[in-house]
């Protein structure tokens, strides 16, 4: 991991522990969240970024943009990691691994000014990669363009949002509600893997979902 990368992990845990002490008051903070499945089982934050992240065959990865005030509040994705329904219809080849990604855009009120989410606004698909690729590379493989600041942070998946990274929200700014759950997830794969550039910036989606607070305090 990239040494201002390893720094930012540091930052994020720090500024995560003074947020659990901080008044209920406190600011939200608007930014992408990374979720994990293991065998079918219910969505749970991840514990690492997702270019540290090394998921095996028949897992599944979320990524949910939303407003929160730290980890305990944050929406997960609104979409159940069903692995057979997103990835059963790809055979799995030798020398690669099949991981889920669901992709909640969340909704109107999670937007940043001026921007509005996409119309659809639950994307999956079924990241067909190597065997020891990271998380980071199944996103790649299923959700361009992805977006990154000058801190390779991850700021936008599939476009969205245009603008920003992990802002600050006013107290008046509340979360959606979960976006409506798709009846059926339908499978898509896309070959071939990120440029090195990628990877990199796939690790600035930090420990415990927390880059967006550590950039933004960080900002002070």
């Amino acid at each position: 991991m990239p040494i201002r990368v390893a720094g930012a992990v540091t930052g994020a845990l720090l500024t995560l522990t003074a947020v659990a002490a901080a008044p209920a008051q406190a600011a939200g903070y608007r930014y992408w969240s990374f979720w994990e499945s293991a065998g079918g089982k219910p969505w749970t934050y991840a514990t690492q970024g997702p270019a540290t992240a090394r998921p095996a065959d028949g897992d599944a990865l979320g990524f949910r943009f939303a407003i929160s005030n730290g980890t305990d509040d944050t929406s997960r994705p609104s979409v159940a990691p069903d692995f057979p329904g997103i990835c059963g219809d790809v055979e799995k080849k030798d020398g690669t691994k099949r991981i889920a990604v669901v992709v909640d855009f969340g909704g109107p009120l999670d937007a940043p000014p001026g921007e509005t989410p996409p119309k659809k606004l639950i994307e999956v698909g079924c990241a067909q990669v190597r065997e020891d690729a990271t998380g980071a590379e199944a996103l790649a493989a299923v959700a361009k363009p992805l977006r990154y600041d000058s801190a390779v942070m991850l700021c936008g998946i599939a476009g969205y949002p245009a603008r920003g990274c992990g802002e600050q929200v006013t107290e008046k700014t509340s979360a959606a509600p979960a976006a409506p759950t798709a009846s059926k997830a339908k499978a898509s794969s896309e070959g071939g893997g990120p440029s090195f550039g990628v990877l990199a910036g796939g690790a600035a989606v930090l420990a415990l979902g927390g880059a967006a607070i550590w950039k933004a305090r960080r900002r002070r």
